[in-house]
């Protein structure tokens, strides 16, 4: 199957190197990559708008069904949805949407329902509920799958994951409309998912913090024979794998429900590791994946001196905060570790999850408990969670997760769009 970037989307790249690999049947794919040309200052430029100043003619004339929720917008904030079904010649049939639902509205972990969209009278399909991928029936009135949406470049988060199971499903076309690593496309750590763990949030072995936009993953996993599709990548202009957030200018927009700024983004893939605890990852609280705890957390700040001394990049404060009713401690009023992010060069999410489990874990190995295909299955292995119970194991572990990443990042390379 080819993996192609989109042909007059090439003229935004400063260097092309074709890159062949062998798909999934007879035959040779080849793809380009590079970095972009325009000046920064001119700001990134999300796939979207690509696709329909130069590329619409890969959705002319067809029946099109769009994967995307609340974050898929042009750069004025005009929704991907009303674009295309407004653009001339182009025919949008089917709204499919994930985790959290078109709206990004829905709860981790809440079931989403099919329905119509009200503006358009376009049926949506839920892909996070009854069905991960679009069923025959779904697929009916619908000629090619183009996929919109922002994630976080984090091997936890579902979006990443839909993205790849519907490509690997359905036997129709698959256009990537490609959106920022908001936590720069250059930083990849964590280590690699374990395939005997694989789920729904982690389906192949790639690092926890991929380093790779959205058209790069799906690029690398189809490249190395994992994901077996025909894929399109419209890639965004002028983007940079150095670049954070900020530096897109591109408009927030919370990702999910409880990602609300840059420092819950770039701690997320560290502290998300206490979902598979009995403590609080804070959500119901006003900084959820900032703030951690639990009513037995008296020495709070203990705990946050100790984790200061490490010099991890991030301030670690004792606080009090009250846990909204539905969520772990609901109702009740505890005590927290909050984290502010002071250095985002130095800060290494996934040690700093590691070594708070760790020093909560030593402390108050009475009242832990773990929730243990939970956090396995956050982990991608049972490692971090016999790491943490044991002393150094921590320092044992985190070595060698550089290393697994390290490689990734060198299999994947190959892969990138964007310099």
């Amino acid at each position: 199957m080819a993996i192609q970037i989109s042909r007059r989307a090439r003229a935004s790249l400063v260097t092309a190197a074709s890159v062949a690999f062998v798909g999934s049947t007879a035959g040779c794919a080849r793809a380009t990559t590079g970095s972009a040309a325009a000046s920064v200052a001119d700001g990134v430029i999300p796939g979207v708008e690509v696709l329909l100043s130069d590329s619409i003619h890969l959705v002319r004339g067809k029946r099109v069904g769009l994967i995307t929720n609340h974050s898929g917008r042009d750069r004025t904030g005009t929704s991907t949805i009303d674009l295309l079904y407004k653009a001339p010649g182009v025919r949008l049939t089917a709204l499919f949407a994930p985790e959290h639902g078109l709206r990004g509205a829905a709860q981790a972990g809440e079931s989403v329902e099919s329905s119509v969209d009200s503006a358009t009278r376009v049926p949506i399909y839920s892909l996070y509920g009854a069905t991960q991928v679009p069923t025959p029936e779904m697929l009916a009135n619908v000629d090619v799958i183009v996929y919109d949406i922002q994630d976080v470049g984090a091997r936890v988060y579902t979006y990443e994951w839909t993205m790849a199971l519907v490509a690997d499903s359905v036997k129709k076309p698959f256009i990537v409309l490609d959106r920022p690593d908001p936590v720069r496309g250059d930083r990849v750590e964590g280590g690699v998912l374990d395939p005997k763990y694989r789920s729904f949030i982690g389906q192949y072995p790639v690092a926890l913090r991929y380093g790779l936009t959205p058209g790069e993953l799906l690029r690398y996993l189809v490249g190395t024979g994992q994901v077996h599709a025909d894929v399109n990548v419209v890639p965004m202009k002028n983007w940079r794998r150095s670049m954070w957030w900020e530096d897109t200018g591109l408009t927030w927009r919370n990702p999910s429900p409880n990602l609300r700024d840059m420092d819950a983004t770039i701690l997320y893939t560290g502290t998300v590791f206490f979902e598979g605890t009995n403590a609080t990852e804070g959500r119901g609280t006003a900084q959820p994946f900032r703030s951690v705890g639990a009513k037995w957390l008296t020495d709070a700040g203990a705990i946050a001196r100790e984790l200061n001394a490490k010099g991890l990049g991030v301030r670690f404060d004792s606080v009090s905060r009250p846990v909204e009713q539905g969520f772990k401690f609901g109702g009740d009023t505890i005590p927290m570790i909050l984290m502010t992010v002071t250095d985002r060069n130095r800060v290494k999410p996934i040690e700093v999850g590691a070594h708070l489990l760790r020093e909560i874990y030593k402390r108050h190995a009475a009242e832990w408990h773990w929730r243990e295909s939970g956090i396995d299955r956050l982990f991608g292995s049972d490692r971090l969670r016999l790491a943490v119970e044991r002393e150094g194991g921590i320092e044992e572990l985190l070595p060698v997760l550089t290393k697994e990443s390290e490689e990734f990042r060198r299999q994947s390379e190959q892969y990138w769009i964007y310099k």
